[in-house]
This record gives structure tokens, sequence and C-alpha cells, in this order.
């Protein structure tokens, strides 16, 4: 392992740290765990909305803490889910009066411990509801789509959540926008090479030099196929295939698309997978109107990337493309 880290051990918490020195106006360290990262001071007379998730990320999910995106994030170890505490101090945190919306990545552990951390404040009359993220359609077929794992299409979700909580919206209404967000997204990846959890020591899975695995999670969960690397073109087709045969684009349907670098892949080569995607997508008869470029979700060094496609109506684009601000995007 050769990484420029102190200790394993205090690896989160010494990264936390440097996050909020580094952006002292949009992070601040909290709770009695020191595991939440949240805004300066909670925003009055609107829907809270939070995260929660294991690090190694970044910005997923404790990054989007900011102007029109969470308020507050719980923080687990490296790639293993937060406990419950810090995930009940960020509801506690988020909430003004009005109900707090949580943002969840499909994972058996976020999902148990949002669980309780919702019945939890619901002791504290804290109205907590949930949203869960399953949007890899490599982990599962159309059929069990609520088995999918919650990757990059967390971005998008998470934008429209923290736009319609600012938009003073009440909380059964950015409840239903943030849902029908996270049932119209649909991403897919493919890795080049793994990564190395610092507590761990060495890499997460073998691949060999010459290979990829198209739809590998962003924890090295198996994709659907492993063989020879090929030509980016041939690549990028292969997943655009995948998201045209699970969700199709209708002629004029407006989209947004996410090329997601997972860590390690410079952003020449994401630039090439945008070229022929934005390629693909318009013969097939979609409408990009918004596009991110870059490592918006990542895994650590892990080389490789994402395709996420996100398919608007007119409320949803309009909340894609209002203001937001954290050190990782601005819109």
């Amino acid at each position: 392992m050769k990484k420029l880290i102190n200790t394993p051990e205090n690896y989160v918490d010494e990264v936390l740290a440097g996050m909020q020195a580094a952006h002292p106006e949009t992070y601040r360290i909290g709770g009695a765990t020191g595991r939440m990262l949240h805004r300066p001071a909670p925003v009055p007379e609107k829907v809270g909305v939070v995260s929660g998730g294991g690090f190694g990320h970044i910005p997923v999910f404790a990054g989007y803490v900011g102007d029109g995106l969470l308020d507050a994030c719980a923080v687990g170890d490296v790639f293993a889910s937060p406990d419950m505490n810090p995930m009940l101090e960020s509801i506690q945190f988020a909430d003004q009066g009005r109900g707090v919306l949580c943002v969840v990545g499909n994972y058996g552990g976020d999902r148990m411990n949002f669980d309780m951390a919702c019945e939890m404040a619901e002791m504290d009359d804290i109205e907590a509801r949930k949203v869960i993220v399953a949007d890899d359609v490599a982990a599962a077929g159309p059929d069990e789509a609520e088995k999918r794992r919650g990757v990059a299409g967390f971005v998008f979700v998470t934008k429209i959540a923290g736009a319609a909580a600012a938009q003073g919206k009440t909380l059964d209404d950015v409840v239903a926008v943030t849902q029908r967000a996270a049932d119209n997204v649909r991403s897919v990846g493919v890795a080049l090479s793994s990564c190395t959890v610092p507590q761990a020591g060495k890499p997460t899975f073998e691949i060999a030099d010459d290979e990829m695995e198209i739809g590998m999670g962003i924890h090295g969960e198996p994709g659907v196929r492993r063989g020879k690397l090929r030509p980016v073109d041939e690549i990028t087709d292969e997943m655009i295939d995948m998201l045209l045969a699970d969700k199709p684009v209708e002629a004029g349907g407006r989209i947004a698309v996410l090329i997601n670098g997972l860590g390690a892949t410079p952003i020449e080569e994401l630039y090439l997978v945008f070229r022929q995607a934005k390629a693909r997508l318009e013969s097939a008869g979609a409408v990009i109107a918004m596009h991110l470029v870059g490592n918006y979700a990542t895994s650590m060094e892990m080389a490789g990337a994402s395709i996420s496609v996100l398919h608007l109506d007119e409320e949803l684009e309009t909340l894609l493309t209002a203001p937001a601000n954290c050190p990782f995007w601005k819109v």
C-alpha cells in the first residue's frame, strides 16, 4: 500500500478535519462521535436534507453538504456504513420543524441504520422520511430493481432533493419529487483497476493489467462481464446499450448525463467517454439538457468510469439547474 496517510485508523477523521480546515465556510465537524459533517448553521424554515454512507467516495456522500444540497451527512469508515448515532445527529441538526428527508444509497447497513435513526427521531417529534437510491442497472434486472446498488445517480438525486427543500416545498413534496428522480436515474460503470482500503492494506480485488470489468460496483462488487480492455468507444457503447435497454429515451426526451471518474482515471479519458456517449444518446433521440464530466462519486483510487442518465420532466430539470454550491460542484 502506497498512500499519503498517517495511520489507517485515523484516516477518515483526519480527512474530515482537512475538509473543515480547507472549507470552513461550508463544512463543520459535529456530533458526539465526530462523524457528522454539517453546514455551519442549520437553515431555518425549510425541510432538512441529510445523507450518510461509507467513506472513500468523495464527493459522495459528505462532500455534497452545501447550499441547495445536503444540510448534514453521517460518515462511516472506508466502505463501511456509519452507525445510527451520526445519522440521528444529522437528522437532529437539519430539523427546523418541517421534517427531514434522508437520501440513502441502497446498501444494507445504510438502510438498516437510517431506519433506526428515523425511528429514534420520531421519538423526538421529528418527522424523518427516506428515499432510497438504487440506480445501478448492472446489479439486478428491471424485475428486481429494488436490489440495485446506489451509485453515481446519487449525485442527481441529492441535487433534486436539496433544490426542492431550498424552494420551501413541504416534506411530502420534497419526498415525492426526490423519489421521482430516484425512479428515473440509471447508472452503469466499468472498472480497470482495484483500490486499497487503508485499514485493509491490500487491493480490494484482483484484475489483470489488460482486463476490465463492466458493471463492477463502487466497493468492488462483481459486475456482469470481465474481459480484455477494449477501445473507449466500444466500452462506452456497451454501457450506453445497457442503460438504453433498461430505460429507453423517447424522441426529444430531455436527459441529464454524468460521466463520472472513479478516482484514478484522467479527465482526458472521461471526455473521450462523454464524446461517444453524447453521440449515442443524441442518435437515439435524446436532448442533453445538462452534462457533468469529472470525479463526482469515486472509489478511492480505482481506475474506471461510470455513466449516469437522469430522464427529466419540467420540474426535475428546473430543480437540477437551480443554484447550488459546495466545494465540489457549483450550479
